[in-house]
């Protein structure tokens, strides 16, 4: 049985005009998720910029959003740094703030032998002491997390209870889940075929500018309605194709601040910012869309 199902927004990380953490600003996005009806979060990934946030950051992240959810939904805190020793640390300190999970990409740089990568993952584990999900991003990493791989993270590391899997080998999804383990797809434009080849859920960025997208989606297909379900997910995949052309954090920014009224900053250097032909561009698309209104635009 399924432990992490359903939809996952890879939250955002907002900041004020002057580069810091805007933490009124989390917890509304985040609020807003929740009573959309997402099943979880993934926070300190990718969309969340963890790798350019301090480590400080990173934990007074996981501090607020377990103290927002308060136990409504779950979430997965990523823990995944240059070196173990810091991996170790902020996983300690998602065990202390009481998140429901923690996820971590595998050493990265240098690539590491498979020995390796497994001792690194046993530490956090053993850190942690909650289930642990792989973050399998080659395309950022240099490190592919193959089913052999994972079968023998799973054989040594009993807390391994899922992963990410956000690598173009979409047949993996199929082995990965016969592992026993929860598969969240990172692709929020093929979810759909994601959950028909096994994953229980998804993980993604745009997700957090309209989660009830993914979450109505989801229901449907729950409930056998595919053709409604492919229809959402169409619609999902314009704003996903939409956070490809202008970039993820930079996209999921502009477009949460206009749909909820909210300052979420701008991506942290040195990843781009959107000039003002650029994000007029991006409104304007995300308007016809759909996904904004007139009036939020």
């Amino acid at each position: 049985m399924s432990t992490f199902q359903g939809v996952f927004p890879a939250l955002i990380t907002p900041f004020h005009r002057d580069g810091t953490l805007n933490e009124q600003a989390f917890r509304d996005v985040m609020e807003s998720c929740i009573q959309a009806g997402v099943n979880g979060f993934w926070i300190n990934g990718g969309t969340g910029e963890s790798v350019l946030l301090s480590d400080e950051e990173n934990i007074r992240v996981t501090e607020i959003s377990s103290d927002q959810s308060r136990g409504r939904i779950q979430n997965i805190i990523h823990v995944g740094a240059l070196t173990t020793a810091r991996a170790v640390s902020m996983a300690k300190a998602a065990r202390e703030a009481n998140a429901e999970a923690i996820s971590c990409v595998p050493p990265f740089f240098y690539r590491p032998k498979d020995e390796a990568i497994i001792d690194h993952y046993k530490a956090i584990a053993d850190a942690a002491g909650l289930p642990l999900f792989v973050y399998n991003q080659p395309k950022y990493t240099g490190v592919e997390i193959t089913p052999p791989l994972m079968a023998e993270l799973i054989e040594k590391i009993p807390l391994v209870a899922g992963v990410k899997h956000s690598a173009p080998d979409f047949h993996n999804i199929r082995k990965f889940s016969q592992l026993g383990i929860d598969v969240l797809t990172g692709s929020g434009a093929l979810f759909l075929s994601a959950l028909t080849g096994g994953a229980s859920g998804v993980v993604d960025g745009p997700l957090t500018v309209a989660p009830e997208i993914w979450v109505e989606a989801y229901t449907s297909f729950k409930e056998g309605n595919l053709t409604k379900s492919a229809e959402l997910q169409e619609k999902g995949a314009k704003l996903v194709d939409l956070a490809g052309k202008y970039g993820m954090q930079a996209t999921c920014k502009v477009l949460v601040q206009a749909r909820l009224g909210i300052e979420t900053g701008t991506p942290r250097a040195p990843l781009a910012t959107l000039n003002s032909k650029e994000k007029n561009d991006l409104i304007n698309e995300a308007v016809d869309i759909g996904i904004l209104t007139k009036e939020q635009a």
